[in-house]
């Protein structure tokens, strides 16, 4: 069965493009190298011994979308990670989110909408809850009013994917994650974020290394134990997995709505200072960070309840948050060898 990955050779969809060919599917990955490189594809067929086929594409140019629906018209499914995904970069420049967040999501779907059936699992994000009234989030949590315009485009996203659900032949499941870290045990692909770093993990491995001087800690003055802000890490393995999972549910007709979400998380939250202290501890590297003031748009905690995932989908994230950081800075060491 052929299934396109978007964005696939960036961080989580490297990983899931690996564990799709592990399960024996046949991948076709777009990507417009905008935050990736294609040297990745040299890791993925290192762990798989196969090479996915790759389309070097920009989504938001809707003509190369139709044109490679028409080259490829056997595709079974599709699993959408290409988006920009920083929180502070949306708030500093909103347009370029809802361009390339909301615009190559339509004109997916345009094309879905054309075929008898369709299978799409989105990647959305644990930013639809905001800050959630109650710890651990679930899937009933009300939608808060996004607190930035990334967290909004994956909430329109979500409401899209729903109303063309009920008119057409999509089946859809939204994954909203947590906090993706760490990289495959191999350490042949991880992640590699272009410029500074926008999320923690690969911050504090390069300041491990040394390449940055010292990290920031956005705030110590959220109402939490240590003062900093608590996110639930999740290995992207654990998290790779849970696609193919998602994906097998939709081919196999086994979705009891047309439309289904899930949490993926571990279900335990960890501060800054926590992570931090982790890292520290498996990499035998004491890790220099300054307080900073808080970063607008962030909030003070969220962690998944992840009983529907274990439950509906089977599946459970496996890694602890050390296992996690063990595998990022056995990355981290490789590249920079």
């Amino acid at each position: 069965m052929k299934v396109l990955v978007t964005g696939g050779l960036g961080f989580i969809g490297s990983h899931t493009v690996v564990e799709l060919q592990n399960e024996g599917f046949e991948v076709v990955i777009i990507d417009n190298l905008s935050n990736s490189s294609e040297e990745v594809l040299k890791g993925i067929v290192a762990i798989t011994g196969k090479m996915p086929i790759f389309e070097k594409l920009d989504l938001r140019e809707k003509k190369s979308v139709q044109d490679f629906f028409k080259k490829y018209n056997d595709i079974s499914g599709v699993i959408h990670f290409a988006a920009s995904k920083a929180v502070g970069e949306s708030v500093e420049n909103p347009l370029l989110y809802y361009e390339n967040n909301i615009n190559t999501l339509v004109y997916l779907l345009q094309e879905l909408q054309q075929k008898p059936e369709a299978h799409f699992i989105f990647s959305s994000s644990c930013t639809v809850y905001g800050q959630a009234e109650t710890m651990p989030i679930t899937e009933n949590a009300s939608i808060q009013t996004a607190m930035s315009p990334y967290g909004n485009t994956k909430q329109i996203g979500e409401e899209i994917i729903t109303d063309v659900a009920k008119v057409t032949n999509v089946n859809a499941i939204l994954l909203r994650y947590f906090n993706p870290v760490g990289s495959h045990p191999s350490a042949e692909i991880g992640e590699l974020p272009i410029g500074v770093p926008q999320n923690l993990v690969p911050f504090i491995t390069q300041t491990g290394f040394g390449l940055r001087q010292a990290l920031s800690v956005y705030g110590d003055d959220y109402p939490t134990p240590d003062g900093t802000a608590i996110r639930d890490y999740i290995h992207v393995v654990d998290l790779a997995k849970a696609h193919v999972i998602a994906l097998q549910r939709l081919l196999n007709k086994k979705n009891e709505a047309k439309v289904e979400t899930f949490n993926l998380g571990t279900g335990t939250g960890s501060s800054v200072l926590e992570v931090i202290h982790a890292f520290e501890k498996v990499s035998g590297k004491k890790l220099p960070y300054n307080i900073v003031p808080r970063r607008e748009g962030d909030i003070t905690e969220a962690y998944a309840n992840t009983d529907k995932a274990n439950t509906v989908l089977g599946w459970k994230a496996k890694s602890t948050l050390e296992e996690s950081l063990a595998s990022a800075w056995k990355w981290e060491v490789k590249i920079r060898s």
